[in-house]
């Protein structure tokens, strides 16, 4: 981990959890969490796949100010099993991973500035809340995420923790679902994006593959920028069975092939 990230790590347990300390939160904290969710909310309706507009509709309480993480971790608890972990910021592999395989979503408890309203290099609170939590109540999105988690574990036994992490980000960060009215977003990233949400959708210019598991293993990402390549499946069931082999022999298979764009 960085020494440089954000975040207050001095309170961190062996696990990163951290407590929400939710009384601490600004009037203008909560005002310009209430501004991203707002510009987002105006987006998702034409962008976003049905499952996540399904889920975000039982949190309308989130729409006002910053979640109290506890009160939504029994909701979810209830629903799925998962509950939510407050974590100071970007966390070890080992420690996200473990959390995963428990149920356990790690969510950011900062928020960024003003000036980063368009954009944000690491995940704060609104990137993990608005754009991870409201597809945990979706039992199929859950599950593959528990099974994920575990897998991480496995991969990081493997040495292959970079191919898989390939996997998540055009999944659940930058995935897209073809759906009975066209292609719609359900990645992180792109849900919680003021510009990449409808770009995604609608630009002429990126390629929009279908699930292809080898090949999203082996494609290159950006971070600063617009992906160039996203990978769209049918559903979640098709995510959840076309991940449920073991990666093992693909790892060998791929390991030392090159990088695609």
């Amino acid at each position: 981990m960085k020494a440089d990230l954000r975040g207050d790590y001095s309170k961190a347990g062996a696990d990163y959890a951290v407590e929400q300390d939710w009384s601490a939160y600004s009037a203008q904290e909560h005002a310009l969490y209430r501004r991203l969710f707002e510009r987002q909310s105006k987006l998702v309706p034409r962008y976003a796949c049905p499952e996540w507009i399904e889920a975000i509709a039982g949190l309308e309480s989130a729409a006002r100010e910053i979640p109290r993480f506890a009160d939504v971790s029994k909701k979810l608890k209830s629903r799925t099993g998962w509950q939510i972990v407050a974590v100071p910021g970007l966390i070890p592999d080992d420690a996200f991973f473990t959390h995963l395989a428990s149920r356990r979503f790690p969510v950011t408890v900062w928020l960024r500035r003003p000036d980063e309203f368009d954009y944000i290099v690491e995940p704060d609170v609104f990137h993990d809340f608005f754009g991870h939590v409201p597809l945990l109540f979706d039992p199929v999105y859950a599950d593959h995420l528990h099974e994920y988690g575990k897998g991480g574990l496995k991969a990081m036994r493997l040495d292959a923790v970079t191919m898989l992490a390939r996997l998540y980000w055009f999944t659940i960060e930058f995935g897209l679902m073809r759906t009975p009215l066209g292609v719609r977003a359900y990645g992180a990233g792109l849900l919680s994006s003021g510009g990449e949400l409808a770009y995604c959708v609608e630009d002429p210019r990126p390629r929009r593959l279908p699930f292809d598991l080898e090949r999203m293993m082996r494609t290159g990402y950006q971070i600063d920028r617009y992906q160039e390549t996203y990978f769209v499946i049918e559903s979640f069931d098709q995510l959840m069975r076309e991940t449920a082999p073991d990666f093992t022999p693909i790892y060998t298979r791929i390991r030392d092939l090159p990088v695609l764009a």
